[in-house]
Formats: C-alpha cells, sequence, structure tokens
C-alpha cells in the first residue's frame, strides 16, 4: 500500500495543444475549396464522358477537352495551394 493519499488524474497539458481551438475561417474556406474541387471532378468525368460519347468524331472533342483539363486543374490548384496540408 502506498503511504501517500492517491492523488486525483489529471490528463497531460502537452497533448491538449495538438487538438484544434474550433472552426477557424480559414478551415472554412478550406473545406469550401475542397468541396469545390470535388464538384469540379466529378462534373468534368461527366461532360467529358458525354462530350466524347454524343460528339460524334468531333475533332475539337479532344483539344477543347485537353484546355478544359489544363485550365480548370491551374485555376483550382492555385486556389488550394495556400491551404495545402504540411
Amino acid at each position: 500500500m502506498p503511504e501517500q493519499p492517491l492523488q486525483p488524474f489529471s490528463p497531460p497539458t502537452a497533448l491538449l495543444t495538438y487538438l484544434p481551438n474550433g472552426i477557424t475561417t480559414t478551415s472554412m474556406v478550406e473545406w469550401a475549396l475542397y468541396a469545390v474541387f470535388a464538384f469540379w471532378a466529378v462534373y468534368t468525368i461527366i461532360a467529358v464522358y458525354h462530350w466524347l460519347k454524343y460528339s460524334h468524331a468531333s475533332w475539337v472533342a479532344f483539344p477543347a477537352i485537353a484546355v478544359h483539363l489544363f485550365i480548370s486543374f491551374a485555376l483550382i490548384a492555385y486556389a488550394l495551394s495556400g491551404t495545402l496540408f504540411v
């Protein structure tokens, strides 16, 4: 048996510093941009599928799809570049 009385348990204070302090404006903007990116990706896949299926050998389809993918990806990458997880 211990000679001293039991001490109440307290969680380590260093562990609490890793927990988020709440929802910040930056995190809301970050998650909104990720949602926009997810919507863009699904919309683009569906649009490319329909364009290739129903355009019937249009010579404009492949260059237009390539330009769309390049410009859209560049814009969304620029928007998300400031919010990358490090």
